[in-house]
């Protein structure tokens, strides 16, 4: 049963609601009424107009108090904004009705929904972000596939030319092997972006030179960057030493890089560069500055997260960048920063690492003569032929014995019935059926002293790691050079 109220009471009412209520003469749309929280929603100013929540003005049609006078019904508008006279704009849900016997006024009541709004579209960002981070994983998993036969084929090559560099005896031909080397060298680095790309996780920090890993990537990086001219100014100190793996130092110059290029639409110059930065206090460390700057049209970063803006050409490419950035950055404990030029053009891609300001060790390699020899059989384990083929060969070459196998189950067997003869184990981390790890704890429930030297397609990291605690004492990350087989092998059995 419907109660009468006195005018006073319904005005009080009206006056305490927390939604913002107007009360309009039709068909003119004339407001004879306002509530407080209506005038709080109209701010100083005290006026107020309708719009999309894009800011496109809405239709006049669609306006609810419209639709609510043709309809002759309760309309619910979820999708407009109210624009205050200072500027300000405010999401809201509108729901307007005709009211009164006669139909003559339509009530108004809009609902501050920003805060709604705003979790709706933290919502849809997360949503974007969990897209482009499983398309990452889509992508880190080809990239690892794709890497690990690359691996193969490089480490197949290099090895086989070390072969032939052992039983060469002309200078020429001998020089022509070296430059194979040289190149696989190279491919290695590509390898090892891949992987490194694939597979983010914790490795060994050791000293690593910035300026070195530019310069070993300069070839690769001049082709990469075709169409601009790539300069370099390796200015830090000390070969721009930092503390990190020296294969995730590379693999982040390369995304850098990429990105860069991906970010510089029309631009002519792009410039890698490396200096020293001096430390904010001098209890902390000092720092080492690697950044990639362009002359091309800025690309201003977003607000979060330094993420380039979207509206622009290419950005796709440059966040699928940046994300492999940013995971070596973290892990590096550094820091990176995306700058637009100065003077309105270029973008700069900078990252501050921090520096032990100890130069990195320098590898050299002896002549082939002078590696050192051995003997006594030797079980190799890995489940490509072509692999276990080739350092069968190369250990053959520095006078071992060996015997393959093709498995993990394989293995045991054979070091079950031979184990006396065999002095030494190479076994392949990866492979299918019995992992190396689970290999590795099998062989030695035969004979708790046996050698073991590890191989993987990865540089040192918590999963080699992880093994070499169970008691493996060496470890070679593939591609290896024969020196390295050599040496490692002497070291074990020594």
């Amino acid at each position: 049963m419907a109660v009468s109220l006195d005018p006073a009471v319904l005005l009080t009412l009206a006056e305490d609601l927390p939604v913002a209520l107007c009360i309009a003469r039709m068909p003119g749309g004339e407001r004879i009424y306002v509530n407080r929280a209506h005038e709080r929603l109209a701010g100083p100013a005290g006026s107020l107009a309708l719009c999309g929540r894009d800011g496109a003005p809405y239709p006049a049609a669609r306006l609810p108090e419209a639709r609510a006078v043709t309809e002759r019904r309760t309309v619910i508008v979820d999708d407009l904004a109210i624009v205050r006279g200072d500027g300000a704009r405010i999401a809201v849900r509108a729901i307007a009705w005709p009211a009164g016997s006669s139909r003559a006024h339509i009530a108004i009541a809009y609902l501050d929904v920003q805060r709604e709004t705003a979790a709706e579209e933290a919502r849809i960002s997360a949503e974007h972000r969990l897209v482009r981070g499983q398309r990452l994983e889509t992508v880190g998993a080809l990239a690892a596939n794709v890497a690990h036969e690359l691996n193969n084929m490089v480490f197949g090559v290099k090895m086989i030319a070390a072969d032939l560099a052992l039983s060469e005896p002309d200078p020429g031909r001998r020089e022509a092997i070296a430059e194979i080397d040289e190149l696989t060298e190279r491919s290695a680095v590509l390898t090892r972006s891949l992987l490194g790309f694939a597979r983010r996780t914790g490795q060994r920090a050791t000293i690593a030179g910035v300026n070195d890993a530019v310069a070993a990537l300069r070839e690769l990086l001049v082709h990469a960057l075709t169409g601009v001219e790539l300069t370099f100014a390796l200015d830090a100190s000390d070969h721009g030493a930092v503390l990190g793996d020296p294969a995730e130092i590379e693999d982040l110059v390369v995304h850098l890089a990429l990105s860069a290029r991906d970010a510089a639409h029309g631009a002519s110059r792009v410039t890698i560069r490396t200096r020293d930065l001096a430390p904010p206090s001098e209890r902390e460390p000092a720092r080492v500055v690697l950044e990639v700057s362009d002359d091309g049209p800025a690309i201003a970063p977003a607000r979060d997260d330094n993420v380039v803006d979207r509206a622009a050409p290419g950005v796709e490419s440059i966040e699928l960048g940046l994300e492999a950035v940013r995971a070596s950055v973290a892990h590096l404990g550094g820091a990176l920063e995306i700058e637009p030029g100065p003077d309105g053009r270029g973008l700069t891609l900078r990252i501050i690492l921090r520096s032990p300001r100890r130069t990195p060790a320098r590898t050299t390699r002896p002549p082939i003569a002078d590696l050192p020899r051995g003997s006594g059989t030797i079980l190799v384990i890995d489940d490509e032929q072509t692999i276990r083929r080739i350092v069968s060969n190369s250990l053959g070459a520095l006078g071992y014995r060996t015997v393959e196998a093709a498995n993990g189950s394989e293995a045991i067997e054979i070091y079950r019935g031979r184990h006396h003869e065999i002095r030494a184990v190479v076994l392949d981390m990866v492979m299918p059926g019995l992992t190396g790890r689970a290999t590795y704890l099998a062989l030695r429930e035969i004979d708790p002293t046996i050698p073991v030297l590890l191989m993987s397609g990865h540089t040192m990291d918590e999963h080699v790691q992880e093994i070499l605690d169970l008691g493996v004492r060496s470890f070679l990350s593939k591609p290896y050079s024969i020196g390295a087989l050599a040496r490692a092998m002497s070291d074990l059995l020594r």
